[in-house]
């Protein structure tokens, strides 16, 4: 589907995106549907592609892609191949704007893992008797001396199993 919102740069991404999938993700995805797993593999995979973290600034070492048309075009490939097992989309558009304020520091430790796969990032808001209404979560963290204890229960944790 052509559509006039769309530039030949994503165009190209398209393609990288189509390609990906087809590769590396539809011949698996009966297996992972099977193991109730993803391959941590298809993600390292997808961060050598440039599948992860192309929103994350030039000055930690990602392409600063500040365009939302990027996502929007990957969540259509990922549609259109019917792989709904990674979670990149998740990973790149919910997760992505947390760790965009990170310090200097966090992000020299956390932003190259985010862009290559090595590092899985998970969201876990649901909980049982809140569904995902936020306000309604009774998880807490207490601080502990250099650590904290969580105390409550989470549900579909999109890449919790990975993370």
């Amino acid at each position: 589907m052509e559509h006039a919102l769309y530039t030949e740069e994503h165009e190209a991404f398209r393609d990288l995106c189509r390609t990906f999938f087809e590769k590396e993700c539809v011949p698996h995805t009966e297996q992972w549907e099977h193991d109730g797993i993803v391959s941590r593999d298809v993600w390292n995979k997808a961060g050598a592609a440039g599948l992860l973290g192309f929103n994350v600034k030039e000055e930690w070492g990602g392409p600063g892609i500040k365009d939302f048309r990027y996502n929007a075009v990957m969540m259509e490939e990922l549609s259109k191949a019917h792989v709904d097992g990674p979670g990149f989309t998740v990973h790149n558009d919910l997760l992505w704007p947390y760790l965009e304020l990170c310090t200097d520091e966090q992000a020299e430790r956390w932003i190259p893992g985010f862009m290559s796969g090595d590092l899985i990032t998970a969201i876990a808001m649901t909980e049982p008797g809140a569904g995902s209404d936020l306000q309604g979560i009774k998880t807490t963290a207490v601080e502990e001396g250099d650590h904290f204890i969580l105390n409550g229960s989470k549900t579909f944790i999109t890449n919790g199993i990975l993370s």
